[in-house]
């Protein structure tokens, strides 16, 4: 008797168990039934085809490229006066060719400073750049999203259907000059 007591019970708590999960599920059932708005962007289409991500390109080409101009200048000379060495050193006296050779690497040690310098520097700047633009386009995403009621906006994907994915208008908008 005490062992179908015991089952009559389990079965009655296993009952209510269900009936409970059920209720607590139907608020969560009803609201996955409403449409959930989701969409697509992709910051990569927005650097590349954004006036203003346009623009910062243009801005730090105005900005390098008269220091790039001075090291591409150097590195001629460097290989101008390196390939004369290297004409002249079978009729140079010795202690000349190797003063040539240690100014010569001097001026590669320097070059490539220089060069790595400019890299540094540009790249900071790009990223500086890079950043403005996608603090930009993150506002726009915003506003995007609470005008036309979006539950989440990604961004990138290994794949979107064209039907969610918003980078048009987020460009659109981009490219609109601000009031």
């Amino acid at each position: 008797m005490r062992i179908d007591t015991f089952v009559q019970s389990s079965r009655r708590i296993l009952r209510l168990t269900g009936l409970g999960l059920v209720l607590g599920l139907l608020p969560i059932a009803q609201s996955a039934a409403q449409e959930v708005r989701i969409g697509v962007v992709s910051i990569e289409r927005i650097l590349r085809d954004s006036t203003p991500a346009k623009l910062s390109q243009q801005k730090l080409e105005q900005e390098f490229a008269k220091r790039e101009k001075q090291i591409q200048e150097s590195a001629n000379k460097f290989k101008e006066i390196s390939n004369k060495l290297e004409r002249d050193a079978t009729v140079m006296p010795e202690t000349e060719r190797q003063k040539r050779q240690r100014e010569i690497a001097e001026l590669e040690r320097d070059l490539q400073r220089r060069q790595r310098e400019f890299r540094e520097d540009l790249n900071q700047r790009r990223n500086e750049e890079i950043a403005g633009v996608v603090e930009r386009a993150n506002r726009v995403i915003r506003q995007i999203a609470e005008a036309e009621k979006f539950d989440i906006i990604f961004q990138e994907a290994v794949y979107a259907s064209s039907r969610i994915d918003i980078t048009d208008k987020v460009i659109r908008a981009l490219n609109t000059p601000a009031r």
